[in-house]
């Protein structure tokens, strides 16, 4: 058993089992447990920064295993002692499993001076430092840690130097009062009881009050020395000192910084309000006001438009600049007041300048040029172009956007283009109504705004591809835009005032007519493009494409030169299609690799690209004439077909099979083309005599019907003369003449019945080297219609039954030369 006794001196007898304690040369002496102090006391660890001898804290326990040994400590024992020592890992302050490795061996022994428990088992312990100790070894016990331990006694300090240093201390803690008045009330209390003569509790008392690391506020407890003691917590306080200067200069600098700012704002404020009482300046609501009053004076407003102008100006003038309101009636003036209310430009209506710029720009298309003429002699003789819309409907490709530029361009009006495509809502056409965050007008009002004139022309591209969905029907709301009796007061959602757009020139674009609203149709003038022949082909070559390609490229006419052989070539083998972007992207291909070759420095003359380089520069060609057209065979017959693309060839093929006697379809047939191959079939079945065909032919055989390019779906009733043709060579197993192309619609009774498309159809004739078509006599007009550039070289055979069409290709009438 350990005991401690001291004497009145408070020198101390040291006794271990009935031997003297050993002493430590003077610094530091162990002293057994006195009577106040046991020697077995329960440790409760601490993670932040130890305790210190002297001095007074409260703790908070949660109810657990150390909760109930400060409990037990306080009602069982007189002495009221627990120890605290601090983790060496500041995580393992709540860690159940530590052991006695996990602690420092110096700690603090603290007497229980009150302890109150809460309702869940929680204390609440007031404790004061006693005495330092050192651990001679440690038990768990009923879930915490009990330590057998000795106490420390810290040197006698002696000398000036002691006094010096703890002076030294006080006058850092007074200075540290001016900077941090946290700690000034505990600091002043304890420096007016502080007895000189006991500077080891100036230092620990010194050392509390630091914001120092744990490992440095432990050193410090460890410390028996005194005047070593000392000499560290100065240190810590002079880092302390220096830490609050330099926060306090910190904060000294942003307050600083702030009171400046604070001070500018004032100073602009009573600068701007001097300004306003001499009139030097008016503040930004006054501005916008004026600034809208101007606006409206130049303006020639309708009296609904001034009117809500108006109102809108003397509101604002009521709300404040911080409102939300205010930015929101101010858009809303900016874009009544940003309209170009009665600004017109003035109408060019000169036929002969006009037929300049087209055909400046456009080859070709002569019949659309004289309809775009007709169209605007017609405006000179009223007076101007009001409640005109047009309607340019074509394949991709043909100059649809361009020719409507050109428009613009003749007229003299400005000239605005937007897509229609994939547009589902129709607030992008009538705006969004002001209630909503964000809203702004629809496209027709921006449109007039960006061109700052109320008549200019206004293209509305791919009219065919307008959506529908929950948030409304666009092609309904452009019923208003485009009608000439409702859109003299067009009512934009947002602007919600009426807008004359009667001035304004439409021109829609479309590749098809079928996906057009009919009353939208109604409203327009339908101007149709059809297409490109090769000879037209060559000519926009060479007066529009190339030189903006060369000059696209960095080439000139010195570094190549494209034959005309070359240039065909690349139209019949990769360009077929209507419009000439297919052509523009293989003549930029072909560019492109000698711009490369000359960049790398392997071209020193001019390039001469003929007909037989054009596969090195593109590859093989895309397109071939068809092997069964040149071999012919009985069975296989062309014919001619409309698409979106323009016009094209397509061919019709049967053989005969095994099985019943019915027909069998493939190539992705439509149904009305399905139907087309019935009647077909019907008919020249039930009067097979009539084409001199055998009684049992298509007894006990089935035929299969094919039109190629399976991959694509084909649809329409324009083949119907073609598929009997191809029936009735099959079974006369006679070869149709080459060269011949045909299209029609077939009745069940062998009548044949005018189709559409007939100009397109027969560019696509001309583009394949067809020589001989057979149409629909009601066709003839439209034939007719045909500029002879593309006419030229084919000729037409009108038919009204197909008996008329049997006599042509078997009867010998076509296909000699």
């Amino acid at each position: 058993m350990i005991a401690e006794s001291r004497n009145k001196s408070g020198d101390a007898d040291v006794t271990a089992g009935g031997n003297a304690g050993a002493t430590d040369g003077g610094k530091g002496q162990l002293i057994l447990a006195s009577k106040s102090l046991p020697d077995r006391i329960p440790l409760l660890p601490l993670g932040s920064k130890p305790v210190f001898p002297g001095l007074m804290f409260p703790t908070s326990l949660p109810s657990g295993p150390l909760a109930e040994a400060v409990k037990a400590a306080a009602e069982g024992t007189p002495d009221r002692c627990v120890g605290f020592v601090l983790t060496r890992d500041e995580s393992d302050a709540d860690n159940p499993e530590l052991t006695v490795d996990g602690l420092y061996s110096v700690g603090t022994a603290a007497r229980i001076l009150r302890l109150q428990e809460g309702a869940e088992g929680e204390l609440q312990v007031l404790f004061r430092g006693e005495e330092r100790f050192h651990i001679l070894k440690a038990a768990r016990h009923d879930d915490h840690l009990m330590a057998q331990v000795v106490y420390l006694q810290e040197t006698k300090p002696e000398g000036e130097e002691v006094r010096a240093t703890a002076l030294a201390i006080v006058n850092t803690m007074r200075d540290l009062i001016q900077h941090n008045p946290m700690f000034s009330e505990e600091i002043k209390m304890f420096l007016s009881r502080t007895d000189w003569g006991e500077p080891g509790r100036l230092a620990d008392f010194a050392a509390n009050m630091t914001s120092a690391s744990r490992e440095e506020l432990q050193e410090v407890l460890e410390c028996l020395d005194v005047h070593e003691r000392l000499q560290k917590v100065l240190f810590l306080l002079r880092k302390e000192l220096d830490l609050n200067q330099l926060k306090e200069r910190i904060t000294h600098q942003i307050e600083e910084k702030i009171t400046k700012q604070q001070r500018e704002f004032f100073l602009r404020e009573q600068l701007k309000a001097i300004k306003q009482e001499l009139g030097m300046e008016k503040d930004e609501k006054t501005e916008e006001i004026e600034r809208y009053q101007e606006r409206i004076k130049k303006l020639t407003l309708p009296e609904e438009a001034d009117n809500r102008i108006r109102e809108e100006i003397d509101k604002l003038k009521l709300l404040s600049p911080q409102s939300p309101e205010f930015s929101v009636t101010r858009n809303y003036l900016d874009w009544l007041t940003g309209l170009p209310w009665g600004e017109f430009s003035r109408d060019r209506l000169d036929v002969k300048r006009s037929r300049r710029v087209l055909n400046r720009d456009h080859y070709g298309l002569e019949d659309v040029k004289n309809r775009i003429l007709e169209f605007i002699g017609v405006a000179k003789l009223r007076g101007g172009v009001e409640g005109s819309i047009l309607c340019l409907i074509g394949p991709p490709g043909v100059g649809k956007t361009s020719l409507g530029k050109a428009v613009a361009e003749s007229l003299g009006r400005k000239f605005f283009r937007f897509s229609l495509g994939g547009m589902r809502d129709e607030a992008e056409i009538k705006g969004h109504r002001r209630t909503y965050i964000g809203a702004l007008p629809g496209k027709v009002m921006q449109a007039i705004k960006n061109v700052g004139t109320a008549n200019p022309v206004i293209m509305l591209d791919e009219i065919d591809k307008v959506g529908a969905s929950f948030q409304g029907d666009p092609a309904s709301a452009l019923l208003e835009v485009l009608d000439p009796e409702q859109n003299v007061s067009f009512r934009d959602h947002y602007l919600d005032v009426p807008f004359d757009l009667s001035k304004v020139l439409f021109i829609a674009t479309a590749n098809v007519p079928d996906t057009i609203p009919g009353p939208l149709m109604d409203r327009m003038e339908v101007i149709r493009l059809s297409g490109y022949i090769m000879e037209e082909k060559l000519s926009i070559a060479k007066r529009h494409l190339m030189p903006r390609l060369l000059e696209k490229h960095a080439l000139t006419r010195d570094d190549l030169r494209f034959t005309d052989g070359a240039v065909k070539e690349i139209i019949s083998g990769y360009a077929r299609e209507a419009g000439v972007r297919a052509l523009e992207k293989a003549l930029s291909s072909c560019l492109r690799k000698i711009a490369a070759r000359k960049a790398e420095g392997g071209i020193e003359e001019k390039v001469a690209i003929k007909k037989g380089d054009v596969e090195t520069y593109l590859g093989k060609p895309q397109y071939s004439d068809e092997p069964l057209m040149k071999e012919g065979r009985p069975g296989v017959v062309m014919g001619l077909a409309w698409t979106a693309l323009g016009g094209t060839t397509l061919y019709v093929e049967a053989v005969p099979v095994p099985g019943e006697g019915d027909i069998k379809l493939t190539g992705q047939l439509g149904n009305v083309m399905q139907e087309s191959s019935h009647i077909a079939y019907s008919l020249i079945t039930s009067d097979y005599g009539q084409f001199g065909i055998k009684k049992n032919f298509f007894k006990g055989k089935r035929v299969h019907l094919h039109v190629p390019a399976g991959a694509t779906p084909k649809d329409g009733p324009s083949a119907g003369i073609t598929m009997a043709t191809a029936l009735v060579s099959l079974a006369l197993g006679k070869t149709p003449p080459p060269d011949v192309a045909m299209t029609g619609e077939l009745t069940l009774t062998g009548r044949v019945l005018p189709v559409g498309g007939i100009k397109e159809k027969v560019i696509a004739a001309k583009r394949s080297g067809v020589k001989d078509v057979i149409l629909p006599k009601q066709n003839e007009k439209d034939f007719v219609e045909i500029p002879e550039r593309v006419t030229k070289g084919i000729r037409p055979h009108y038919v009204e039954d197909y008996p008329e069409v049997f006599k042509l290709i078997f009867g010998g009438a076509i296909g000699r030369g």
